[in-house]
């Protein structure tokens, strides 16, 4: 599927990953729409977007992705304002330990698809610098693991922080290759972007 003239909508789409991901799709001619819970954060991507690109080509939708309601209402709106939709990033994420079951309602469980004959691609990224990163010092965040942030920047250190233009790239590789669906794609700073290869079961039945 080539990225120019259609429609995308990008869950997290105004800060780190999702950003990036936002300013990738444009710049491949996409209109997008930026769902995002921050509406401080929305208005200012969408602000400097406009600098960039038609203001016409973007939408920001206050949502959280939690609230099927809400979720639902954004999907619509995002169908009236262009017409259509043909992309959808689950991209939404948050590091919020003492908040866990919102933290895996987000990063887990939002956007749930079911089979509406879609290609399903996902994207298994190693540490990029983001907002989300940048959180492992805030005891808030991380609640009981705080005391292991240390070695989670030593392990920063020894596999590398990507910048989240890289990542943003490997999205638009898993929608223009239409020969992918249900293929885990991962980017490190090592390897850059590869996929995750599967070997066949070595137990086979046979039937006498």
């Amino acid at each position: 599927m080539h990225v120019n003239g259609k429609v995308a909508l990008v869950t997290g789409g105004a800060q780190g990953i999702g950003r990036a991901f936002v300013q990738a799709l444009l710049g491949k001619g996409a209109k997008v729409a930026l769902l995002d819970r921050n509406s401080e954060a929305g208005q200012e991507s969408k602000a400097a977007l406009d600098e960039q690109f038609e203001a016409q080509r973007t939408v920001f939708i206050q949502c959280d992705v939690t609230d099927q309601e809400q979720l639902k209402g954004a999907f619509k709106k995002v169908i009236e304002h262009f017409g259509r939709l043909d992309i959808v990033v689950n991209n939404a994420g948050v590091n919020n330990e003492k908040d866990w079951e919102s933290t895996i309602q987000i990063n887990l469980l939002a956007a749930n698809m079911e089979n509406y004959g879609v290609r399903l691609n996902t994207i298994c990224p190693g540490f990029v610098n983001t907002p989300i990163l940048q959180s492992i010092d805030k005891e808030e965040n991380m609640g009981q693991y705080y005391s292991y942030k240390d070695e989670i920047k030593n392990m920063m250190q020894f596999y590398g922080v990507m910048d989240p233009s890289i990542i943003a790239e490997g999205l638009i590789t898993i929608i223009e290759d239409d020969t992918l669906n249900g293929e885990v794609m991962k980017i490190t700073a090592s390897q850059g972007i590869h996929f995750q290869e599967y070997s066949q079961t070595p137990f086979t039945s046979s039937k006498r």
